[in-house]
């Protein structure tokens, strides 16, 4: 008698992790701590700007700049770095790359004046590059297909949690303290990371976690992807490198409430990465497209209200979240309209977002220095309201000859 497996078995098989789920959690936690110390090690010198900046005699502009240089050898680093260690252990390349932030943020916390810590910052950016590269496949590889939206939603916890605990604590250190220990704070946070990883990271190739290439492979719709995600990223950061400027001079809140403020627009991240997840598996494209639509409205109201504190305090909240939706849904995009290998995708994937971080840095930068802070939410704006208007044009496009292939395989399936 041959054994047969009934079909809600089978079912349920295709379902399962392909490593035990205890240890699969486990690894999903110190990648998303890893991904915090990432975070808040790229955006902690915008939340200590006016910290830095008169301690090493430079303008808040300058110091905007070291931001832009962070994410300029991201950019620049993303692709080569991961061709180069595609034939390591995920496990090893991703443990270092934490290493690599805890020296980095050591580096920082000791430097000797900017062009010390310009250097810190562009070492540990090298990590960064990497890290961004390699964690989504790695960390969708330990999951079963049908959940693994939700996992790296809940991967970017640690990308949100930057902002809403990393940054404020950062900033609250900073002016308890010195700017020099909010960065040796994260130094141990990042070597802690880097211990988790190491211990709880299965070795799970992108092959065996079938992750290894996009599960529906398209070259028009990832050049839309990564066009929708230069504008909107450089649109957000043009704003996200100068809100604790903007808070201050502006909405005109005092120095002592910065720290709450921005722990405020992080928690509203956090619930919106929480809820992300539970949509993204079944409509990642229009979540995406929302989440424009959201953050075009939450600069504008910035722009044209923020000098009321009230209204700032709305904005603030409907910016976070809004933008911290996006990163999780734009990484589980790429791995699914990846043209070729999922890494390399993500890698560009990288490339892109950083060069709208260094775009917007560098743009925040000179509307601050030509025009003042309170222009800054309008510019943004222009940039999101772009990245909505191509991604509606390809959703709208794409419609008709998504409708002509469920017709045609209504045909097939009639036929006798």
């Amino acid at each position: 008698m041959t054994a047969t497996t009934p079909p809600a078995a089978a079912q349920s098989a295709t379902q399962h992790s392909p490593v035990n789920q205890r240890r699969a959690v486990a690894a999903l936690v110190a990648l998303s701590v890893s991904a915090f110390t990432f975070v808040t090690a790229e955006n902690l010198p915008g939340g200590l700007l006016t910290l830095i900046a008169p301690d090493l005699g430079r303008s808040t502009s300058e110091i905007g700049l070291l931001v832009t240089a962070y994410a300029a050898v991201v950019f620049l680093a993303s692709l080569p770095l991961s061709r180069l260690t595609r034939r390591f252990p995920r496990r090893y390349v991703l443990a270092a790359t934490t290493a690599v932030c805890a020296i980095g943020s050591l580096w920082s916390a000791f430097a000797i004046g900017y062009a010390d810590l310009m250097a810190a910052r562009m070492f540990t950016a090298l990590g960064q590059a990497l890290f961004w590269a390699a964690v989504a496949p790695a960390a969708a590889s330990l999951f079963a297909p049908a959940v693994r939206g939700k996992m790296i939603a809940r991967l970017t916890i640690g990308n949100s949690l930057g902002p809403v605990l990393g940054v404020p604590l950062g900033t609250w250190v900073g002016q308890q303290t010195s700017w020099r220990t909010a960065f040796l704070l994260f130094s141990v946070v990042s070597l802690a990371a880097c211990v988790a990883m190491a211990v709880a990271m299965p070795d799970v190739t992108p092959e065996q976690g079938g992750t290894a290439r996009g599960t529906d492979p398209s070259m028009r719709r990832f050049v839309v992807l990564m066009v929708v995600t230069a504008l909107l990223v450089t649109g957000g950061f043009i704003m996200i490198t100068f809100v604790t400027q903007f808070l201050l001079e502006t909405a005109g809140f005092p120095d002592k409430y910065l720290s709450m403020l921005l722990l405020g627009q992080g928690a509203a991240g956090v619930a919106a990465t929480v809820l992300i997840g539970q949509v993204l598996d079944r409509r990642p494209w229009h979540a995406v497209l929302a989440s424009l639509g959201l953050l075009t409205g939450a600069l504008m109201l910035l722009w044209a209200l923020g000098h009321v504190p009230a209204i700032a305090l709305v904005g603030l909240a409907l910016f976070g979240v809004a933008f911290s939706a996006i990163p999780p849904a734009l990484s589980f995009l790429c791995m699914q309209v990846a043209p070729g290998a999922v890494e390399s995708a993500s890698a560009i994937s990288s490339s892109v977002f950083n060069l709208g971080i260094a775009g917007g840095a560098a743009l925040g930068a000179w509307v601050v220095a030509a025009d003042g802070v309170g222009t800054v939410p309008l510019f943004g704006a222009m940039f999101v309201l772009a990245a909505l208007a191509v991604l509606a044009a390809d959703l709208r496009a794409a419609s008709p000859r998504a409708t002509a292939r469920e017709g045609a395989a209504r045909v097939t399936r009639r036929r006798p």
